[in-house]
């Protein structure tokens, strides 16, 4: 019999299922399987084995098997047998003997959200130009 899904706390993709398109949590998400598009989630814990093909958001992930894509979490542990490749934002990292980052690493300050787009240039008319001077 199943329960109230509107209870749990966390979701769990384990290591025989894989999924191709964005995956979206408002809980706590645990990984062994393999992910082909972009994850959200409150919080990720990824497995050794599992995969993921896409950009990670997060805020807390702790990584242990591949990601190919982006990272953005506040708080970022890169396990051992972690394969990074993409760019990371973070607050606070740890990355364990043997961990493997192949991207830019950013850091966020606290507090800070995703980096706003800066305002689009203007084109201003140079009155000293515009009359020949």
């Amino acid at each position: 019999m199943a329960t109230g899904a509107r209870h749990t706390t966390f979701s769990i993709l384990g290591s025989d299922v894989v999924v191709t398109g964005n995956v979206s949590a408002t809980v706590d998400l645990h990984v062994d399987g393999k992910i082909e598009g972009d994850l959200k989630c409150a919080n990720l814990v990824q497995g050794e084995a599992s995969e993921i093909k896409g950009a990670v958001v997060a805020e807390t992930a702790k990584i242990a098997g591949l990601v190919d894509g982006s990272i953005e979490a506040k708080t970022l542990v890169v396990h051992a047998s972690a394969r990074i490749t993409g760019d990371v934002a973070y607050e606070n990292i740890t990355i364990e003997t043997g961990g493997k980052v192949d991207g830019k690493l950013s850091h966020r300050r606290h507090g800070a959200g995703a980096a706003k787009a800066p305002p689009p240039l203007e084109v201003v008319e140079n009155k000293a130009m515009s009359q020949g001077l």
